[in-house]
């Protein structure tokens, strides 16, 4: 009777065992062997959007790979739209936030962010019939600015453009919309993003890269207190700009807009002042 009893604790113990082991399969693993879990919303080329097989693609698609290989860690990439990002780290669904986040104080409250990696001012995209020169003419009553709600340019364009009505919309591609049909006068999103559309779309949009504010920059999140991830991605982003990383992703994704940003005498977007 003690063997029997012996051997069912044991079994116990084994089951037990094996329910905390998959619990590391979560976001915010610990266990190097899981693969790491990085979200992204993969609709905002060429730095986070999907192949025509509908795979993964892009800068940021590209940055976290080589930060798996770096740490010797499988990565998963999780498509997720923007609104959910920073909950996916609250509730363990992921482990790192790389879509091109802005980093902000409201923002630092809730995750830890790594080493900004790249800059990004805003800039207007408008409507060639809008009569926008300048951020001054878009405050104004009877305006209509489109944001993609949550971003950094929603935020300014509420805390700044208080005389016009902002159009918050759930897509980038969406606000773009807005402004070639002329619902919207103007679009505010970051400058490469602005050029990228402003080029497609010449006949009906002009874009204004005149600098209205602050520099911005990008970095990875990651769950409140996780330190040695942290620590990781820190160490990562000097070595990888160190070897040159950053530079064979301008040439592989952004070579157009590198020659644009050096003619007009624009700070690339790689180049962070130390």
């Amino acid at each position: 009777m003690k063997r029997l009893v012996v051997l069912l604790c044991c079994l116990m113990l084994i089951s037990l065992a094996g329910c905390t082991g998959s619990s590391n399969s979560t976001g915010n693993s610990t266990d190097d062997s899981a693969p790491l879990v990085v979200a992204m919303e993969l609709a905002y080329p060429p730095f986070e959007t999907k192949d025509d097989n509908g795979n993964p693609e892009g800068v940021s698609v590209d940055f976290a790979k080589a930060f798996g290989e770096y740490v010797g860690r499988e990565v998963t990439i999780e498509d997720i739209a923007w609104d959910g990002l920073i909950p996916s780290l609250q509730t363990g669904k992921a482990d790192m936030v790389i879509s091109s986040m802005t980093i902000t104080e409201e923002r630092k409250e809730t995750v830890d962010f790594s080493d900004p990696y790249a800059n990004a001012l805003l800039a207007i995209l408008a409507n060639k019939n809008a009569g926008v020169t300048s951020i001054d003419d878009l405050n104004r009553a009877g305006k209509k600015v489109a944001v993609k709600t949550g971003t950094t340019g929603d935020i300014y364009a509420q805390n700044h453009l208080t005389n016009a009505k902002i159009i918050q919309l759930a897509d980038i591609s969406a606000c773009i919309t807005e402004v070639i049909q002329g619902k919207a006068d103007a679009f505010i999103y970051d400058q490469l993003t602005i050029y990228r559309n402003w080029k497609d779309n010449e006949d009906t949009t002009v874009a204004i890269f005149i600098p209205f504010q602050d520099v911005e920059q990008w970095g990875v999140a990651v769950k409140k207190g996780n330190s040695e991830l942290i620590g990781q991605i820190n160490a990562f982003i000097e070595k990888y700009t160190e070897e040159g990383g950053f530079e064979k992703l301008t040439k592989k994704y952004l070579s157009e807009e590198k020659k644009a940003f050096d003619k007009l005498g624009f700070q690339w977007f790689f180049d962070i002042e130390s």
